[in-house]
């Protein structure tokens, strides 16, 4: 199995002390927690894509850059580009300089994104979304893969053999479908025969459940390998302690300012309970062993391969964020690693035909630290 952690750069108010950081603090907040996340083992760093408060998180590729300026190993991730919402032509070019940059280390996760803010700030309606998540994305895969594209599209200007530079440095870059609710990007992942990303965060586990089920499906229904599908998810939220008593006495205030802050907003929450919270949603909070449990239990549903930690403190303090994930890195996931097969593709950059990298662009070697 293999691990990401991800933040969407949710910039609001502590949901215990009330106090908001600056928003540079914030940023660097999140260079912190990735070259952590490196430090640690993980083996993906994912930045959000939110046009629309409370996050600040409208600009991965900047962010995804400067982060592959301070590290050498962890691939990074989008979680997910907006498709929807962006022209695929320069979606492209941001993310085929950002493969380069990177040394390969690259990889998409793909969605329509949510949120009637973001939708008016770019003019897409909830009728024609769809639609324009899958033109999009259809004529940024065909970017990625040939050298001129002639697209007769609806949403942007037509394409007619038109070349978009730089050519990328993976070829072609792997690109996941995230999805929450709709069978609409399971099946677009389904028919091009790419991996699906399941949120896992908001609900209990029956409706992701359900839509991987769909996904597989609809795999075979494309004719693909079922042995060639990957699978990562998502969790609600993460705390390792030696002890359960350990684990719920330092989260406890966390669950609670978040759930007032839902009340304020009117938001009737599907977890009322911490205790709820930690059986039924897909939250990592407990002792080495619960976790490991609770992971396994997802497994049997899900058959995923990924599993994405938040990346953020998120109401816990630094220290109690470190050593949660230190005994994360230590106690759970060498057993997971173990237990759980990884995705059926090599971890690193992808080039056509398996070709290796020149030397110039592979991925260097970890740096001591």
């Amino acid at each position: 199995m293999k691990f990401l952690a991800i933040t969407l750069i949710v910039h609001a108010p502590h949901p215990v002390t009330g106090i908001q950081k600056p928003t540079n603090d914030r940023f660097r907040e999140v260079i912190d927690n990735a070259l952590l996340a490196e430090e640690l083992g993980f083996d993906g760093f994912g930045v959000g894509e939110r046009h629309e408060r409370p996050f600040i998180s409208s600009s991965p590729p900047v962010v995804l850059s400067h982060l592959a300026a301070l590290t050498s190993r962890i691939r990074l991730f989008t979680a997910v580009t907006t498709l929807s919402l962006l022209d695929p032509v320069r979606a492209y070019e941001d993310y085929a300089t950002l493969d380069h940059l990177s040394g390969g280390r690259l990889e998409l996760i793909v969605g329509k994104g949510n949120g009637s803010a973001q939708r008016d700030l770019f003019q897409v309606t909830t009728e024609d979304q769809w639609d324009r998540n899958a033109e999009s994305y259809d004529v940024f895969r065909q970017i990625w893969r040939q050298d001129k594209v002639t697209a007769a599209t609806r949403f942007r200007p037509e394409l007619n053999e038109a070349e978009v530079w730089p050519r990328p440095l993976q070829q072609p870059i792997r690109i996941w479908h995230g999805s929450a609710t709709s069978k609409e990007s399971v099946d677009l992942a389904a028919r091009h025969g790419d991996p699906l990303f399941s949120a896992n965060v908001t609900n209990p586990i029956e409706p992701y459940a359900e839509l991987i089920r769909y996904y597989r499906e609809r795999w075979e229904h494309y004719g693909h390998d079922p042995a060639d599908i990957a699978v990562g998810a998502g969790t609600a939220g993460v705390y390792v302690a030696r002890t359960t008593q350990e684990a719920l006495t330092a989260y406890r205030p966390v669950f609670e300012g978040n759930l007032a802050f839902q009340k304020r907003l009117g938001l009737e929450p599907v977890f009322s309970t911490l205790e709820d919270f930690v059986e039924r949603s897909s939250a990592l909070i407990g002792s080495p062993q619960q976790i490991i449990d609770k992971v396994h239990r997802y497994h049997e549903q899900f058959g995923h391969t990924v599993l994405h930690l938040q990346a953020d403190a998120a109401g816990l303090t630094e220290r109690q964020h470190r050593d949660s994930l230190e005994l994360f890195h230590s106690a759970v996931a060498p057993v997971l690693r173990r237990e759980i097969p990884d995705p059926p593709f090599p971890w690193g950059p992808v080039f056509a035909q398996s070709t290796p990298a020149p030397a110039s662009s592979r991925v260097p070697e970890p740096a001591d630290r």
